[in-house]
């Protein structure tokens, strides 16, 4: 079966990781996906593993960060299929610096991309599914937008900010036709976080985890996915009913893990 024979999806950020498999696993089931990153080459290599007869990849080079560049990706795939049904926001950077060294630049740099670039390119697609009463807007957000971790105030910022959007934007887009899902991973085996070593209280699940959740959302209008579901769901639940609770919780497992080297992030 390919529940999502004839389907137009957007995915960004996929060139590696969640973006990748995500769309892989759109075109796996049917749909044809435009996979949006700024990495080329590896857009070219993610078109060639899709088989023949099932759906297929379109790569665009699409930097989030440039409204002007979202704006002509929305376009672009109206154009050539007449519909967008699916879209992806998956594009994201995770800096890793304590609080009391950060700097407002930082901050500035990860909303950029983890922030106005889902919003911005939701804000684009949003009026043709409205429109058209139909259609799937799907964030990958984090737990750590629910609850954050030492030293990862910059990304936590940016995690909590998509995760209320999507919070409002679910609830006024009730009874359009128009599904919103947020997906709350925790730690996702991906190159992003390849040096952090955590505990096994936090191990690290496959990226082909999480894609299989957002393809559960899209399919049964899923308001939210956390991912796994025990030990995060449990650090949420605890942190909501007492935060110095949740703190103890977190300094106690260690959950926020010890890096080992940085992330190289390539352009």
């Amino acid at each position: 079966m390919e529940p999502l024979r004839d389907k137009i999806a957007i995915v960004t950020g996929a060139s590696t990781g969640i973006g990748r498999d995500t769309a892989l696993l759109l075109a796996e089931k049917g749909a044809s996906v435009v996979a949006a990153a700024r990495n080329e080459a590896a857009l070219r290599s993610l078109e060639a593993e899709v088989s023949t007869g099932r759906g297929k990849i379109i790569p665009m080079t699409v930097d989030v960060t440039d409204r002007g560049q979202l704006h002509s990706l929305v376009r672009r795939t109206i154009d050539q299929f007449g519909k967008i049904d699916v879209l992806v926001c998956n594009a994201g950077v995770y800096p890793r610096k304590a609080i009391r060294d950060s700097r407002i630049e930082d901050y500035e740099r990860c909303m950029a991309v983890n922030f106005y670039g889902a919003v911005g390119i939701i804000l684009d697609v949003l009026p043709h599914m409205l429109e058209r009463k139909s259609g799937n807007i799907v964030v990958i957000a984090s737990v750590d937008g629910k609850k954050g971790l030492p030293p990862d105030g910059i990304y936590v910022s940016t995690k909590f900010a998509i995760t209320g959007f999507m919070d409002v934007l679910r609830q006024e887009l009730f009874g359009t036709g128009v599904a919103a899902s947020t997906i709350l991973p925790g730690r996702v085996d991906t190159p992003m976080i390849a040096g952090l070593k955590v505990p096994f209280v936090s191990a690290k699940i496959s990226s082909r985890r999480v894609a299989g959740a957002v393809v559960r959302a899209i399919l049964k209008r899923r308001a939210e996915i956390v991912i796994p579901f025990t030990g995060p769901k449990l650090l949420i639940v605890l942190s909501s009913i007492s935060a110095p609770l949740g703190d103890w919780l977190v300094r106690i497992t260690k959950i926020e893990g010890r890096e080992e080297h940085a992330y190289d992030e390539k352009p």
